[in-house]
């Protein structure tokens, strides 16, 4: 009971200090000396005159609706650094050349399974597709090793995603199975982004009138989906950075989300 104390303790008050630098930074955005500086020699910034305490509580308060917001997105954003700092440990280890070999295995078995499985015309849609896949795998690795939080989050995250997805949907347009698995998705998917995100935009007749989701229409609509969808993950992992920085994981052991993760 005392240890399932602890750790409540402990998943609450990680919760308390990344609600904290939430606020504290979007405090920041308008006001000195807000973001961890209690321990600072000049200390926190507090307003003194009349003026500046009504704008302090206005802008906090609505800083809390934002942190509201924004908290359970730096979840998911702390989850998918969790698997993106395996997916880098493994690819550390692995080294370009290793990754590059396990896409070039993963997805050159799936090709000869299409050469078996599909007529030509198949076969050749699935060895392209992988060669992207590759490709992708290439510029994903590349970009987060060398490049910045920009280079991460613009094009690794999206590479990565078409080097993951791209062929099993390409495969899908010539496999029964794996088509009956796929197919339902997207047409649900395509659905409720005409519906929603096509439809605020004043664009949805556009797409019903000038595309047919089949085809090359599946693979088209699944690569706008990884596109943004990669930098969705991207943003809400930069989130987590802001919220909770990587060497607090580290020094902390991990108490939150992200336990025991190096």
């Amino acid at each position: 009971m005392a240890t399932e104390a602890r750790e409540r303790d402990g998943v609450l008050d990680g919760i308390r200090v990344d609600v904290v630098r939430l606020h504290e930074t979007w405090m920041e955005l308008v006001f000195p000396r807000q973001r961890g500086k209690q321990h600072s020699v000049l200390g926190k910034w507090k307003p003194r005159t009349s003026a500046d305490k009504v704008k302090y509580r206005v802008w906090g308060a609505l800083g809390a609706l934002v942190v509201a917001v924004l908290y359970p997105l730096m979840l998911v954003g702390l989850a998918t650094r969790f698997y993106a700092r395996r997916f880098d440990s493994a690819a550390t280890r692995l080294g370009l050349v290793g990754v590059v070999l396990g896409f070039v295995v993963l997805w050159g078995a799936l090709t000869a399974l299409a050469r078996v499985q599909f007529d030509p015309r198949g076969f050749y849609a699935v060895a392209a597709a992988s060669i992207v896949a590759v490709l992708s795998s290439i510029v994903a690795v590349t970009s987060a090793t060398r490049g910045g939080r920009a280079s991460t989050v613009l094009v690794a995250y999206p590479a990565g995603m078409t080097a993951l997805f791209l062929p099993p949907v390409v495969a899908a347009l010539f496999s029964e199975m794996l088509g009956t698995l796929i197919f339902p998705r997207s047409v649900t998917i395509a659905e409720v982004l005409l519906n929603t995100v096509a439809r605020s935009l004043g664009v949805e007749q556009f797409f019903r009138q000038r595309f047919e989701l089949e085809g090359l229409g599946y693979v088209l609509l699944w690569f706008g989906i990884a596109v943004p969808l990669g930098w969705v993950l991207g943003l809400l992992v930069s989130l987590a950075d802001l919220a909770r920085p990587k060497g607090d994981d580290e020094s902390s052991g991990g108490s939150g989300t992200e336990t025991g993760d190096a």
